[in-house]
């Protein structure tokens, strides 16, 4: 199964509800983070009794040092004992790395560029842009590049015959399809080629092709050309004219950046402020948990201004730390509530069996 194309149809299908594929994303990360709330909770209440629970496992390593493997076997019998999975937290994050991988995935296919690429959203200009892009101007008959930049076709092709044209010709393996013959020299027409086997046409109308219609996408600028290429012999040739492209730097992305790293840091001083436990924390633990929280945000920051990722991906992001901080509140409230009512069920079961007692000693 594609599931970068299903995942391209989601957003397609509900920018066709919502009107816009920024509020798309917007909708899809809600139903994403809706459907991971039962995940979400129980990491929560992971942590939770992780805190509670520290004291005890403490205690068991410190006795149990000199064996570990006695350890590691007292560890996991307390941990059967309080109905405890240490790697319950890690669930939600694993889930939620393969959406991450398909949306970056989807938003950077040519299928999603030709499709909305362009699309605008608040301070957004461009839901495909990265923070170093060149975006080129698409169909206007002159390709921008560099010298380092590939090419992909498009899936389908549109051939003509000496007495027909064939839509949507299917281009097979359009990842090895094209090739570039020479090198690129921006400012200078840029040759294409592509064999007729890549085709997916019987041998006798391949025989007939006259030329064929191919949209070719730049991947390193997004700009997407209808490109004619004319046959010759058994490959279909094409010379493009180009201008040179230049990287710009784009403030909205770097804005995405930073609203990203404020919302995670939030969403991690709430978790970590509402399960402190001013009894039960290791300061060693604690002292790694501030570090944790104060330099993680700073990594992925860093990570994100090098590695090229797309607006779109961003707005999942922010997005989804935003509901997260959402979550925090709402869950923490609600175990707050849930420990409150079982302290008052307990201090009520020490007021009865007392007056039990007291009640003993009267009649005595």
């Amino acid at each position: 199964m594609d599931f970068v194309g299903l995942t391209i149809d989601i957003l397609k299908l509900l920018a066709s509800w919502v009107g816009s594929y920024g509020l798309a994303i917007v909708v899809l990360t809600i139903i994403v983070r809706a459907a991971l709330w039962p995940l979400n909770a129980s990491q929560q209440r992971s942590m939770k009794m992780m805190q509670t629970l520290q004291p005890k496992l403490k205690a068991i390593q410190d006795r149990y040092k000199s064996n570990p493997q006695v350890m590691q076997q007292k560890m996991m019998e307390f941990y059967k004992e309080h109905k405890f999975n240490p790697m319950g937290g890690c669930l939600p994050l694993l889930i939620q790395m393969p959406i991450f991988i398909l949306l970056y995935s989807a938003l950077m296919n040519p299928a999603f560029i030709q499709a909305a690429g362009n699309s605008k959203f608040l301070f957004i200009n461009r839901l495909d842009t990265t923070l170093r892009a060149s975006a080129g101007i698409s169909n206007d008959g002159v390709m921008g590049t560099s010298k380092y930049d590939t090419f992909l076709p498009g899936k389908v092709a549109k051939v003509y015959l000496p007495d027909e044209v064939l839509e949507n010709v299917k281009i097979t393996k359009p990842k090895n399809a094209l090739a570039v013959q020479g090198e690129i020299v921006p400012g200078e027409n840029i040759d294409f080629k592509m064999s007729l086997d890549h085709l997916d046409l019987k041998f006798s109308q391949l025989d007939k092709i006259e030329k064929a219609e191919i949209t070719v996408t730049d991947l390193n600028t997004k700009e997407m050309e209808d490109i004619t290429f004319t046959r010759q012999g058994d490959l279909l040739i094409a010379s493009v004219p180009t201008v040179e492209m230049k990287k710009e730097f784009h403030w909205d992305i770097l804005a995405l950046i930073v609203l990203f790293g404020v919302t995670m840091w939030l969403s991690q001083k709430l978790i970590m402020s509402a399960n402190k436990n001013k009894d039960a924390v290791d300061p060693t633990q604690e002292a790694i948990q501030k570090s944790m929280s104060t330099f993680m945000p700073i990594m992925i920051i860093g990570t994100f201004v090098i590695v090229p990722i797309p607006a779109g991906v961003f707005i999942y992001l922010i997005v989804s730390n935003v509901i997260q901080v959402l979550q925090t509140l709402i869950i923490n409230k609600q175990l707050d509530m849930e420990a409150a009512s079982k302290k008052v069920n307990a201090n009520d079961g020490s007021r009865v069996i007392e007056a039990e007692i007291v009640d003993d000693k009267d009649k005595k």
